[in-house]
């Protein structure tokens, strides 16, 4: 009854689908030919993912790639929706193998390896979220989020990323990530790379968040100081 007990519990371990296993952040480090540490961080909420690559140390953006994702046994599908390195893929599928355990997810063709971050926790914005409307001087001013022109951002339980493209034209108009936290209505971000301006790299903002009727309110002063109030929906 024992061994039986034990093989069950087993069984039971090793049939979580991958698909829920693999929710959460990924990163790897690499050595360029310059001697700079390079990081790579993979970011999969429920059906989105978005990976981005940067140095380490000075916050250089260097590339970023995404869009829907569905996993087919070992197999990772993608609809890319936005790709910095070429932008002729946005439209395509591509797919490779996978290997995920607890804490590695391997691609198996490129023999690259991540290491998990987290599994979606402890962060309570966990998802992909896309930018729905503003509020300026106390009146909301809406965003259809069915056109191809997007802001979205994808949080893991401790990471987080945005990302402005179109999907209609294939443009990619800029992006930046690195870790978050929320505790006592407070959402806060340490900015690790940043598109548009390295120099934003290590800089850290607070903001106020509140959850109404499922949607995301984000308060606060951006990166250039300037008020604002978004208005983010959970991406069906």
């Amino acid at each position: 009854m024992k061994k039986l007990i034990i093989l069950l519990a087993f069984l039971s371990f090793s049939f979580i689908p991958q698909a829920q296993n693999i929710i959460g952040a990924w990163e790897t480090t690499s050595i360029s030919k310059d001697g700079d540490q390079i990081k790579s961080v993979l970011i999969f909420a429920k059906d989105y993912q978005v990976l981005s690559t940067y140095n380490a140390l000075t916050g250089k953006f260097i590339q970023t790639n995404g869009g829907k994702w569905e996993l087919e046994g070992d197999t990772m599908i993608k609809l890319i929706e936005f790709h910095t390195e070429n932008a002729e893929l946005v439209g395509t599928k591509i797919s490779y193998k996978v290997r995920i355990t607890t804490d590695e997810l391997e691609i198996i063709e490129r023999g690259l390896k991540f290491k998990r971050i987290d599994d979606g926790t402890p962060g309570k914005l966990q998802g992909a979220w896309l930018m729905s409307g503003r509020i300026r001087d106390g009146v909301t001013q809406s965003r259809d989020t069915n056109r191809p022109r997007k802001t979205m951002k994808i949080l893991s339980g401790t990471r987080f990323q945005w990302i402005a493209y179109n999907t209609e034209t294939k443009q990619f108009m800029g992006t930046g990530g690195g870790t978050y936290t929320t505790k006592n209505g407070n959402y806060n971000e340490n900015i690790e790379f940043f598109s548009r301006d390295d120099a934003k790299a290590g800089l850290s903002l607070k903001f106020n968040y509140e959850l109404i009727d499922g949607k995301w309110h984000h308060s606060g002063l951006s990166s250039k100081g300037d008020p604002i109030h978004e208005i983010w929906s959970i991406r069906e």
